[in-house]
């Protein structure tokens, strides 16, 4: 799985590879690397081979036969679901999510699913259901969460492309500590059919090695499905024309102020600040901007929202396997989570909601005067496993120290504006080291363009962890 999901669905297309060997060469990758990562939480070897073998040379589908690895979030059809959670038991979905819908009519093989933490709570992968994944550049390390086993299988070379979802970071975030890169799309990009209207914090895509393979993703997992309550206008043109682009000119603002309080590693600052040369070499003006988030905690409210959609979450893992939610069926985070909601009234819910908006309307006002924002992706270096833990004696500070390392991302969940991590960097400490790159409402095709002239400039796709190029 060296080469890009791309020229891999060309080589199937000219008759060059078969999607059987690719399905097998994933397969045969997982089976040598799994036991040490745990990306993997489900292989679905017998319909991965069965789908490949229904794929011949001629296929015009620009991803046939090209395996895919789908985050444990995301409804696909005769596959186990369980959101990281003993909550949801051994529920089987009988239908496929819109976005999984799209990726398999693009020709794109499921060969499984990968881990996640337990309701998609927290920035590394550590599930008490499964195990922790492990980063491919430091297995003591996490690879991020929650799509930290869809980034660790890209990484570590099990899968070219890896579904994720994003509701605080959580495509950003795996993005930067493995490598790779992470685009959140545009709020209403791409469709939460058939179970969600529309969603106000969590948005799908892919973790790729290249700007292209995400745009070119992009374009068939977007749109609108029939009974949305809200989407983003459609572009002009295709994402995969907007990398080809000079995106000419741009004026871009840069901080490095976390929007919670809070360390900033010298690593993080300093790729920001390298980022921004990088910038201004290109001809691009670079200029630092005080943030409306600056000196706000805007964690407290933030959980309002994001706990309510956790406790929804166990809820119905409850109902799908006909038990009463419990302490003993969830980790203490959610638990507390859950509870901490239950006690919410739809008032308190809404006047939350409510201050996020307010606080979007502050934090967009700063396009006015640029067209992209560039930050830190990450506040810290790759956290050892362990160092946060779901399951901790105080779970409220655990979810703070959370927030610690990752304040950067979920600004851009509560405004519903893109946002991209790119692996720009590389540490002296041999792990990724990326910046995060936000742009204007429903504005992929700028941010897509901008981020493919930094790939040009200082490539990072050939980098990979010792593990994957043995």
């Amino acid at each position: 799985m060296q080469k890009s999901a791309i020229e891999l669905g060309r080589l199937v297309r000219d008759g060059e590879v078969t999607a059987t060997e690719l399905v097998d060469a994933s397969l045969k990758r997982i089976e040598e690397l799994n036991p040490e990562l745990n990306a993997f939480i489900l292989v679905d070897e017998e319909g991965a081979r069965a789908t490949a073998a229904g794929i011949g040379p001629g296929d015009q589908r620009p991803f046939a036969g090209v395996p895919i690895a789908i985050k444990d979030e995301a409804a696909v059809n005769g596959l186990r679901l369980t959101i990281g959670s003993d909550v949801f038991g051994d529920y089987v979905p009988d239908f496929d999510s819109s976005t999984v819908r799209r990726l398999r009519e693009a020709g794109f093989v499921i060969v499984g699913r990968t881990n996640m933490p337990e309701m998609g709570i927290l920035p590394v992968t550590e599930p008490r259901r499964y195990g922790p994944t492990r980063n491919p550049w430091d297995t003591e390390r996490t690879p991020g969460g929650s799509s930290g086993g869809s980034a660790a299988a890209v990484a570590a070379g099990m899968v070219p492309v890896g579904h994720g979802a994003d509701g605080g970071g959580s495509i950003r975030i795996p993005a930067a500590c493995c490598g790779l890169v992470g685009l959140k799309v545009a709020r209403g990009r791409v469709s939460r059919a058939p179970t969600m209207g529309e969603s106000f914090l969590v948005q799908e895509s892919v973790l790729t090695r290249t700007v292209q393979e995400t745009a070119e993703i992009l374009d068939v997992i977007a749109g609108y499905e029939p009974g949305d309550a809200s989407w983003a206008p459609p572009e002009s043109d295709t994402f995969a024309a907007a990398v080809r682009k000079d995106p000419g000119k741009l004026r871009i603002g840069m901080t490095t102020t976390p929007a919670l309080e809070g360390d900033l590693d010298p690593p993080c600052e300093q790729a920001a600040r390298e980022a921004a040369e990088v910038l201004e070499s290109l001809g691009h003006d670079v200029v630092e901007v005080d943030p409306p988030w600056a000196g706000e905690d805007q964690l407290p409210v933030f959980s309002r929202v994001f706990g309510t959609n956790v406790s929804i979450g166990v809820t119905i893992g409850a109902a799908l396997t006909g038990r009463e939610p419990s302490p003993e069926l969830v980790e203490p985070l959610t638990w507390e989570l859950y509870t901490r909601t239950k006690e919410m009234d739809g008032h308190a819910y809404q006047l939350a909601k409510m201050q996020l908006e307010t606080l979007s309307r502050q934090i967009v006002g700063l396009w006015n005067d640029m067209d992209v924002l560039l930050t830190p992706a990450l506040a810290q270096r790759p956290v050892r496993i362990g160092e946060i833990d779901s399951c901790g004696d105080d779970p409220w500070n655990e979810f703070r120290k959370s927030g610690y390392f990752t304040p950067f991302t979920a600004i851009f969940n509560i405004t519903g504006q893109p946002a991209i991590s790119v692996p720009l960097f590389h540490g002296d400490d041999g792990l990724p080291l990326a910046v995060q790159l936000a742009g204007p409402p429903v504005g992929e095709s700028l941010l897509l363009s901008l981020a493919a002239q930094l790939e040009e400039a200082r490539p990072w796709a050939e980098r990979r962890p010792e593990l994957a190029a043995a």
